[in-house]
């Protein structure tokens, strides 16, 4: 047998079964056009954003990359601008400051969406798939997979940081929320469907004086102390029994369990801004009175007279070593109430003079 007829009845070429022509693999240049961005440089980072040539080059400088600004937070990229002008005393521009800001936003953002456009393109490339190039086709499938891997990977950290923050956002605002609860609730003007009557206000009255009319004189305003430590001592009853922790002094605990009790006329801003009033009225009765009797024969109001308490309070914090916490502490009366902030602040002013009056005095004498 003639051996090239032999090769031809073997090799026959049959035209029907030649499979269709493969177009050329543009899907694969472009798939790596879209995985692989090319990467840019500082100047056109910064270009059209009014960053002067030479502070990129310094930024450059200092070891920093478009990549690294992209991945920096805001206040980093305020540390690194802050670097910039201590080791190359540097005075950056205030549109520069923002607008290395704006550029590395404007970058994140194109980023993303070449991110979006590489992403819609796998997904359409999967399900063209050709018979010849099968193979090749499962080998680049699998790409996109691993890359969608590692970013979800990267996201992960990235919500779980950010979890943590809407966590704590929540702990603040429930906490605030509480706040204004319970200052909603021990403002003396809330009215909630009448459950707290609109009081009578109050006016100087002399010792044993009853007020007349619509008024409330001070005798009152002392008793609403004492009865705001009978609730206490009710409230430390009550805590005991249920091993909880017992409050020591009159605290937001207190005021409600008062508004609870039917004594919605005790609230925590009326009690706390004649403290110091009561506090004179416990440690010196007769000067109290005194000023009750002065300020009754003026005509003064209640304002004016709870102003002139705390000149005498002041007298007696210097008689006995400024130690105001000692003094409220040591009274049965007065130890369940907090040191009003503004009887510090003036017993604070108050030695302050007196011990430079002090210095002066000693300074002028040895001289």
């Amino acid at each position: 047998m003639d051996s090239d007829a032999f090769t031809t009845a073997l090799f026959k070429w049959d035209p029907r079964t030649v499979l269709p022509s493969v177009p050329p693999l543009t899907t694969r240049s472009q798939l790596l056009d879209y995985t692989v961005a090319p990467p840019r440089e500082m100047e056109e980072l910064f270009q059209s954003y009014g960053v002067r040539c030479y502070t990129a080059a310094k930024i450059a400088e200092l070891g920093f990359t478009v990549s690294t600004l992209v991945d920096m937070k805001d206040d980093e990229l305020d540390d690194m601008m802050n670097s910039l002008c201590q080791i190359f005393r540097w005075d950056l521009l205030v549109g520069e400051r923002y607008g290395i800001k704006a550029a590395v936003r404007a970058e994140r953002r194109r980023i993303e969406s070449e991110d979006m456009k590489r992403c819609k393109f796998l997904l359409s490339t999967d399900t063209t798939t050709n018979a010849i190039d099968a193979l090749s086709q499962e080998g680049l499938s699998e790409e996109p997979v691993v890359e969608h891997e590692k970013e979800a990977v990267g996201s992960t950290w990235e919500v779980v940081a950010m979890e943590k923050k809407k966590q704590r956002r929540r702990r603040r605002k429930k906490m605030n929320d509480d706040e204004k609860a319970e200052e909603e609730e021990e403002n003396e003007g809330n009215n909630n469907g009448g459950e707290r009557q609109r009081e009578h206000p109050f006016i100087v009255t002399e010792p044993g004086e009853v007020a007349r009319g619509k008024k409330n004189g001070l005798d009152y305003l002392f008793h609403l102390y004492e009865q705001c430590r009978e609730f206490l001592i009710l409230v430390q009853a009550i805590a005991k029994d249920r091993g909880e922790k017992c409050p020591t002094k009159v605290t937001n605990q207190v005021f409600r369990y008062a508004k609870k009790a039917g004594a919605s006329y005790i609230n925590k801003p009326k009690m706390r801004h004649y403290v110091h009033c009561y506090a004179l009225h416990c440690l010196d009765e007769d000067v109290s009175n005194e000023l009750r009797r002065v300020f009754k024969e003026r005509g003064e109001n209640v304002g004016a007279w709870r102003q002139a308490c705390y000149k005498p309070l002041v007298a007696i914090v210097a008689r006995q070593g400024w130690d105001i916490d000692a003094i409220f502490n040591a009274h049965p009366r007065l130890s369940i109430w907090y040191v009003p902030t503004k009887l510090r602040q003036l017993s604070h002013s108050e030695r302050n003079n007196a011990t430079a009056s002090t210095s002066v005095g000693s300074g002028q004498l040895h001289f």
